[in-house]
């Protein structure tokens, strides 16, 4: 089982999104019951919350339900429980670096994945409107579908 930890400030915008787009495409792989994912944030602001209602209309829009999910967290212990740990920009990557991670090859941005785009930050939409988690969900997508062909890689080597 390949663990898969999307993580960014509060997550309830861009990890959840991150988390839903991923489980979508890992289970139009058939891949579900070999990929785990989740998702958090760095800090508690949102725990138990369910994603940003922004968040939820973008993914709907994409045909992806999120408002099941509940922000949560990250711990130390998903440091070493996740294989990778992707982090939506550089403040959430040095946040999981404090916590631990820093000398860790799997706690890394999100965005390396990215084929298309040169950003390497996804940009937090939280104080913006309905065109930031657009571009946001482009991005994550664009992210998804490298870290999916990465994935695939390592579950077909011998």
């Amino acid at each position: 089982m390949i663990k898969v930890l999307f993580v960014c400030l509060g997550n309830i915008c861009r990890s959840p999104m991150a988390e839903g787009l991923f489980r979508d495409l890992i289970e139009k792989r058939d891949l579900a019951d070999r990929v785990h994912i989740d998702s958090a944030g760095t800090h508690g602001y949102h725990i138990g919350a369910p994603p940003d209602e922004r968040a939820r209309q973008t993914m709907a829009r994409h045909g992806v339900d999120i408002g099941a999910f509940e922000g949560r967290k990250v711990d130390v212990v998903d440091l070493d429980q996740f294989d990778y740990v992707l982090a939506m920009d550089r403040s959430n990557l040095r946040d999981l670096e404090r916590l631990g991670g820093g000398s860790r090859p799997h706690v890394r941005l999100f965005l390396e994945f990215a084929r298309a785009s040169a950003e390497r930050e996804v940009p937090d939409p939280y104080y913006g409107g309905p065109d930031g988690f657009e571009h946001v969900y482009a991005l994550l997508e664009d992210a998804a579908a490298g870290l999916l062909a990465d994935i695939e890689q390592r579950l077909n080597q011998p």
